[in-house]
């Protein structure tokens, strides 16, 4: 091109370019930015018009590095896929000096213009794009590419030196190394490749650290993000890496070094609400309930105000650390919770804590939630903290039955018995061992289907005959003994749905978790039921739930004393202390309490576990001692 051409572009290069220094931190950056966008854009178009030449192309690369950063800059999303208008830039290149690279990938396209291309005018430009095409690959996760640029940025430099030491990271090493060149004054650039370089070796210690968080080299990943935190970056980004560092400090089991962090964190930016959620995580772990409370409630009246526009992403730089660093684990970690998860939380936290009064207060705000089509606000893909909604339904009802409200606690279960009456089929069977296809077989997704479909209805099941067990209780807590067995009775007969089929009694491990709950919902209701007997005088048929009970779970203590019991009232003294000898021998000290075996049990199910405890101890065991003290007496 003429030499009038050439000084018109770079005009209107430098015109861009300052009309960006004066505008970007102003009100009216965002549009700018879109504007400064399109007009690059047009400039590259003129320059690319006319064949390649070596007087054009330092000018014609420097325009390139400008456009891509506001393409990048403008759009405020995560940068993808690959730098359209690189790989041409590359190939204009080889083409001016006489060569080609059509069927070369893009990584073996820039080994060949670094290694091959000496024009001293174009070094600097090639630096310059080189270092932009390394945040794209950055974004994109292709670590080892970025290296392997930067190792021949650094060659191209310093031929033989190396440029990393023992135990220092590679990457960071390499982009350290890279000695940025000087900026010339007629090429001006909208982003100094120095405040690019900075950018680069945060974002490569960020994701390098989330890789190894993810790892569970958490050392190392401390290491990195300790790194990435003294980087440049915005104080959104900052936020997010000293959460990730908390992250990090607690599943190294450092949960006071993790608490320092998320409250850095929170210093740094306060619309951090993910560290405030972490944070609240840390304090259960180390059980100081009354902060994690707190913390939760913080987090929830956070969530439910509107908040302000995110300004702390540095809207004055158009590549940024935000849009480079976009891992799945750190959405994870970063994830934000719907008010309505919270809630749910500080409901659990209060009840599993024994603050029944709080947890019905939580609870049935929750459940006023569900009337805002909760569903449609809370994410289906297993990342909610969420149970399923009958669970939380029961576990209100439980948190009822504790405070009192024993008319209420029925009403809900009432909701769930209704709404899961049509889920269950006649008979359920679960077969001992349910042989599953290789997972390419033609028949592997179909026995999936069924498994889960079968797993589905055990849990509605469940969920069906605890509320029958909870109705059970309520009732036989507000003294209406007939009504109670009523309700267990409804419960036992739903459970008789239930086949377990094989030489065995354990079902497929597939299904375990869930034939155990009902097993234990069955016990529950045994002794449920038997209690009531007792109250009605109905002594025999007490006896026999109870015998049925220890049949399900034989040596349980609860159910073992409550047999002792209706023994005694039967006037069948003698295998009344038989038993009771035999229980104690077997459990000192227990006093007919459940013991804590196997897997935990849902929180829905703990108050029942709580009720169907052996209250009389201590009056049967003197009563026992004293007819086994007359008897021996006797004897004698």
């Amino acid at each position: 091109p003429e030499g009038g051409c050439l000084r018109a572009w770079a005009a209107h290069n430098r015109a861009l370019v300052e009309r960006w220094a004066t505008a970007r931190c102003g009100g009216e950056a965002r549009q700018v930015r879109r504007q400064q966008r399109d007009e690059f854009g047009e400039l590259l178009l003129s320059i690319r018009g006319l064949p390649a030449a070596l007087p054009a192309l330092p000018l014609e690369l420097t325009v390139l590095y400008n456009s891509l950063l506001f393409t990048a800059g403008a759009s405020d999303s995560a940068i993808k896929g690959e730098a359209e208008g690189i790989r041409q830039g590359l190939l204009r290149v080889l083409e001016a000096c006489g060569t080609c690279g059509q069927d070369l990938g893009t990584e073996a396209l820039w080994q060949k213009v670094l290694q091959e291309v000496t024009v001293e005018e174009l070094q600097a430009p090639l630096h310059h794009l080189g270092a932009l095409q390394a945040a794209w690959w950055l974004a994109a996760g292709r670590l080892g590419s970025v290296a392997g640029l930067f190792q021949l940025l650094s060659t191209a430099e310093e031929p033989g030196r190396s440029h990393c030491s023992e135990g220092q990271n590679k990457l960071l090493s390499l982009i350290k190394a890279w000695q940025v060149p000087p900026e010339g004054a007629s090429l001006p650039l909208v982003q100094s490749a120095k405040d690019l370089k900075e950018i680069l070796c945060t974002a490569a210690a960020f994701l390098q650290g989330l890789q190894e968080l993810e790892a569970g080299n958490f050392p190392t990943a401390l290491s990195l993000l300790q790194e990435a935190a003294g980087g440049f970056c915005s104080k959104k980004i900052l936020a997010q890496i000293y959460t990730c560092l908390g992250c990090c400090a607690q599943r190294m089991g450092k949960p006071q070094t993790a608490l320092q962090h998320l409250k850095r964190a929170l210093q740094v930016d306060f619309q951090c609400l993910p560290a405030l959620s972490h944070a609240a995580a840390v304090y259960h772990e180390l059980g100081e309930t009354d902060v994690e409370l707190q913390a939760l409630i913080l987090l929830y009246e956070a969530l439910g105000k509107n908040p302000p526009a995110a300004a702390s992403s540095s809207p004055c730089f158009l590549m940024r650390t935000e849009l480079l660093v976009h891992t799945p684990v750190l959405a994870s970690l970063l994830r934000h919770h719907h008010p309505s998860e919270v809630k749910y939380l500080l409901a659990q936290r209060c009840l599993q804590d024994g603050r029944v009064a709080d947890a019905v207060e939580h609870y049935l705000d929750f459940l006023s939630l569900l009337q805002e089509g909760l569903q449609q606000q809370v994410p289906l893909d297993g990342s909610s903290a969420l149970p399923r909604i009958p669970e939380v339904f029961l576990e209100a009802a439980s948190a009822l039955e504790q405070a009192g409200r024993h008319q209420d606690a029925i009403t809900v279960c009432e909701e769930v018995i209704s709404r899961t009456t049509d889920l269950i089929p006649r008979v359920l069977r679960v077969e001992e061992r349910l042989e599953q296809p290789e997972c390419s077989s033609p028949g592997a997704e179909l026995a999936g289907g069924l498994l889960s479909q079968k797993k589905e209805s055990l849990c509605c099941l469940a969920w069906r005959a605890a509320g029958y067990l909870h109705q059970g209780w309520a009732w036989a807590k507000l003294g209406e003994s007939k009504e109670a067995v009523t309700q267990f009775s409804r419960c036992l007969s739903d459970l008789l749905r239930l086949q377990l089929q094989g030489s065995g009694v354990k079902p497929t491990e597939n299904l375990q978790a869930e034939v155990e709950v009902l097993q234990k919902i069955r016990l529950l209701s045994l002794i449920g039921r038997g209690t009531q007997f007792l109250e009605l005088g109905r002594h025999k048929e007490a006896l026999l739930d109870f015998q049925y009970s220890l049949q399900i779970s034989p040596g349980d203590p609860a159910a073992a004393s409550y047999l002792v019991q209706a023994l005694w009232k039967l006037n069948r003294k003698q295998e009344a202390a038989a038993q009771w000898q035999k229980l104690s021998q077997s459990f000192p000290g227990e006093d007919g309490h459940q013991r804590g075996q196997g897997r935990p049990l849902p929180l829905y199910l703990v108050s029942c576990l709580e009720q169907a405890m052996f209250p009389h101890s201590e009056p049967l065991a003197r009563s026992i001692q004293d007819y086994l003290g007359t008897a021996a007496q006797d004897t004698s």
